[in-house]
């Protein structure tokens, strides 16, 4: 090398073909990645083309400025959780795999910087904000305005997903982090819920509701590059490039944010490699509610559930999504009118279906379980202690979920029935759980999305959708009588009778359940071990 040659050659061109590198060497993996990907991106495409389409349409349109700041505050919002959420989908999102290598901080943002740009999610956001720029911009200074505020959009889109990534590495990449990747599931249902009940309003009402929003939101950036195109093109000219500014000067923050995390990440040692760390974390005794929790045996297994609930990244996620979803549907239908009382126990279904694969969340360690089971005596004690663990957290929330639901739709006199229908569907489901926990167990994968092992999807299937069937059919005559009390006109009187009837045939077949299921599980003890150590 001659004295002349530079000794810092520019990286962010190195930054971008690595960025190149690791797609065409993901999809060289597998030809199921591979078409899987194609596929992904053909419809992210498509769906950014309709999208581009559709917001061209809106120009003219009375509304169209307030949808398109308030669809780019959405948009930021994504970018924003979703390095959350999937950690895994960028391996360039974190920036200690670089921590050997002599790069300063600045030139190590540029870089990434721009090879963030390259990829199917901005150039997503690309189309949106030529779409919003085209919808909006009339006149040469709005679409020179527009030109400038996608740029400025897009910028602070990938820098704001740059930061929280830097800011969170240390948690993405712990066990917290897988938690927080698979509990993403749940944020997706829930978002569809609120786009649902959204799309909803707007069919009823028009794009007026989005006025009084927008007006705010047109001043956050991103959003405001995007409010400064419909400034220009009403001649306000001052007013777009305060906008303009705003966002140049997030942009600005954020750059900043991002540097100062990436040279704590380059110069301070990992907190977990350091001599003591966690050991306040294993001095902790165990929390007051183990103490209260019963003796022996069922205390101990029911401990052991809880403990699940609480640090198992997919027991956690599937209780924190049955929560969510069985409090979203009755109450959104409620607050729309068109909800039922009954709808509340969509809460006890969901709630339930935690009982089914009981032995799937021990994996291989069902091993230490079954050493303990010699008689169905000792499986049944384990069943009901499982049980009874769960109904800590379920018979409380189902009477929640339904007292809200008939509080808001104000229809008190369906309480009583709607209880006892919930609690009857909560010790079906109880009971079927069981049963099915011992006949078709199967395997969880901790890594990974998937619930179910390879292979015993089907297993999955019969268990869960086959003890629905089976806990609708144990609660018939609790229905039979509600349907009668509903359609009878000597039955307006004999609503309260549904509540104790539901207890009492609820807890009759849950005890049934667990009875029948407790020979099956001692048994079974081998069978069980192999299914669920397959993941």
């Amino acid at each position: 090398m001659t004295a002349g040659a530079s000794s810092h050659p520019a990286v962010t061109p190195v930054f971008v073909r690595l960025k190149l590198s690791l797609l065409r060497n993901g999809l060289r993996q597998s030809g199921g990645r591979r078409a899987a990907y194609i596929a992904s991106a053909a419809l992210v495409l498509l769906f950014a083309l309709l999208q581009l389409v559709g917001l061209i349409a809106l120009r003219g349109h009375a509304h169209a400025d307030s949808l398109v700041v308030l669809l780019a505050a959405v948009l930021a919002v994504g970018w924003a959780v979703m390095p959350l959420f999937f950690p895994g989908g960028d391996e360039t999102l974190d920036p200690t795999r670089l921590v050997m290598l002599p790069l300063r901080p600045r030139p190590l943002v540029r870089a990434l910087l721009v090879s963030s740009l390259v990829g199917i999610g901005p150039l997503f956001t690309l189309c949106l904000f030529a779409g919003s720029v085209v919808a909006l911009a009339h006149g040469p200074a709005a679409y020179a305005v527009g030109v400038v505020g996608v740029v400025l959009a897009l910028l602070v889109c990938v820098a704001l997903a740059r930061a929280v990534a830097a800011a969170n590495v240390r948690l993405l990449t712990s066990r917290k982090g897988r938690d927080l990747a698979v509990l993403s599931g749940l944020v997706i249902a829930v978002g569809a819920q609120v786009v649902n009940f959204g799309a909803q309003r707007l069919g009823s009402s028009g794009l007026a509701e989005l006025d009084a929003p927008a007006e705010v939101v047109r001043w956050v950036p991103p959003a405001s590059a995007l409010g400064a195109v419909a400034a220009a093109s009403e001649g306000s000219y001052g007013t777009a490039l305060a906008q303009l500014a705003l966002c140049a000067a997030l942009l600005t923050l954020l750059l900043a944010v991002w540097t100062r995390h990436l040279t704590r990440l380059m110069t301070s040692p990992d907190g977990s490699t350091l001599p003591g760390a966690g050991t306040a974390a294993r001095q902790r005794a165990s929390t007051g509610l183990a103490r209260l929790l019963p003796a022996g045996r069922t205390g101990t297994a029911m401990e052991r559930t809880l403990r699940y609930v609480w640090r198992d990244p997919k027991t956690k996620a599937a209780w924190v999504t049955s929560l969510a979803i069985g409090l979203i549907v009755p109450v959104f239908n409620a607050w729309q009118g068109t909800g039922s009382v009954y709808f509340a126990c969509f809460a006890a279904g969901m709630l339930g279906i935690q009982m089914y694969n009981q032995f799937g969340q021990d994996t291989s360690a069902f091993w230490m379980v079954a050493m303990t089971i010699s008689s169905a005596r000792q499986a049944y004690v384990e069943l009901r202690a499982r049980a009874l663990a769960l109904l800590l957290i379920t018979l409380p929330y189902a009477t929640l979920v339904t007292v809200v639901t008939a509080a808001m739709l104000g229809d008190w006199e369906k309480l009583p029935e709607a209880l006892g229908l919930s609690y009857a569907l909560l010790g079906a489901m109880l009971a079927t759980g069981a049963w099915t926990s011992a006949r078709f167990p199967y395997s969880i994968p901790q890594e990974g999305h998937k619930n179910a092992a390879p292979g015993q999807v089907g297993l999955a299937w019969i268990s869960i959708f086959g003890g629905m069937v089976a806990a609708a059919l144990l609660c018939a005559p609790v229905i039979a009588l509600a349907i009668w009390r509903s359609v009878s006109a000597g039955g307006d009187g004999w609503g309260w009778v549904l509540l104790p009837a539901g207890t009492v045939w609820g807890a009759a077949l849950t005890v049934v359940g667990l009875r029948f299921a407790a020979p099956q599980t001692a048994r079974r003890l081998p069978e069980i071990l192999t299914a669920v150590s397959k993941g």
